[in-house]
């Protein structure tokens, strides 16, 4: 299968998912501690490299008797930056597993939502998971941003503004400029959690980021064809995997997208049908509409409108090419997360221990929790 062709059929098969889960009730917390305690990860792994694997190993060092489960971002394949990953979910689930996780299951789709909507329902998966430790790998070296770890550490919830961090309790400015985008989503991470009432005190294992190893570069020699080159910054594993899905035309995928469903619905939709896309803007749809028919994405990411995140064009060309409407997005949150949705685990053993956690503190409406 042309690597295009196994792109749209990711995305149309997604689309499925996505609007049958959408006719699921959400899930009930009842609030029983696990029986096995759990570090509940969230990481894109794309592609896993050494700094994911130190973070990983670290959090295991400190909790032996925990099992680690990896929340990999789901459906449509997008991360929250809007780009495609480099290879499936599957994919990626299968190297952690190899690479010392316990479980894999999906997390929320995070190329198709703004970046509060995508840490809520991580929030929410959190939530579900009822996660005893969260480790999230750091890179500011500023005193000021450690203090605001230890704030998040003693359970207090934070909100990032333009340009600052302010306290949720009081509005107390923690600390003033721009944060890195790692350390973004570690206190927009906290501003949820805080906002759903999950207790994260004493959760957190905050560690610092390896030096010297760069997912953009990563990605970079990869798109080069200089996937052997890369043995300082991934674990061979890695590139074992990597240069497989290659050989089958399944990756790299970072750079593609499912271009003919994309122009296709940019030509072809009609004015309410882009106004109701999640994140599309007024200017935007007046550019779409004045300019199309669209020969290629790169015309079309010029009509799109900047806006205050540096994201926000290959959002919204994912949201065209996914399809997903505002009110599709809104009651798919409210629901998030519909099942627990087991993208791969270690052994039987495990599984069974999950699966006595999650039967032990979630309630579903069809009585199905997980799959």
């Amino acid at each position: 299968m042309h690597m295009d062709t196994f792109v749209e059929s990711i995305i149309q098969r997604d689309k499925q998912q996505f609007q049958e889960d959408n006719e699921l009730s959400g899930l009930k917390v009842l609030g029983n501690a696990n029986i096995t305690p759990v570090i509940a990860d969230f990481t894109e792994y794309s592609p896993l490299h050494n700094g994911h694997l130190f973070c990983m190993q670290e959090a295991k060092r400190m909790h032996p008797e925990a099992l680690f489960v990896a929340v990999i971002p789901g459906l449509f394949e997008r991360n929250g930056r809007g780009l495609p990953y480099i290879m499936t979910r599957h994919k990626r689930a299968e190297l952690a597993i190899k690479l010392g996780a316990d479980i894999a299951v999906e997390g929320p789709p995070m190329g198709i939502m703004g970046s509060g909507q995508y840490s809520l329902c991580l929030s929410l998966m959190f939530k579900a998971l009822n996660a005893d430790y969260i480790p999230r790998g750091y890179i500011s070296d500023d005193p000021k941003f450690k203090i605001i770890l230890d704030y998040i550490n003693k359970g207090n919830g934070v909100a990032p503004k333009p340009y600052k961090i302010v306290s949720m309790e009081d509005n107390e400015v923690l600390l003033e400029g721009k944060l890195n985008n790692d350390d973004y989503v570690i206190v927009s991470l906290a501003k949820s959690l805080t906002k759903i009432n999950f207790d994260f005190k004493n959760k957190f294992i905050f560690v610092p980021r390896l030096e010297n190893v760069s997912g953009t570069k990563i990605r970079e020699m990869v798109t080069n064809g200089q996937v052997d080159q890369l043995d300082d910054m991934l674990p061979q594993e890695t590139i074992d995997l990597l240069k497989e899905e290659i050989s089958l035309e399944h990756a790299p995928l970072h750079d593609t997208r499912a271009y003919s469903t994309l122009l296709d619905n940019v030509n072809t939709f009609s004015e309410e049908e882009l106004s109701n896309l999640n994140l599309m803007d007024d200017e935007t749809v007046g550019n779409i509409l004045k300019n199309r028919p669209f020969k290629d994405s790169d015309e079309l990411l010029s009509n799109i409108t900047q806006g205050f995140s540096t994201h926000r064009k290959q959002r919204i060309l994912s949201v065209l090419e996914v399809g997903i409407f505002k009110d599709e997005v809104h009651k798919y949150i409210n629901s998030y997360p519909q099942k627990i949705r087991v993208l791969g685990y270690k052994n039987k053993e495990v599984l069974n221990l999950f699966e006595q956690n999650l039967k032990n503190n979630l309630k579903g409406d069809n009585g199905k929790i997980w799959q």
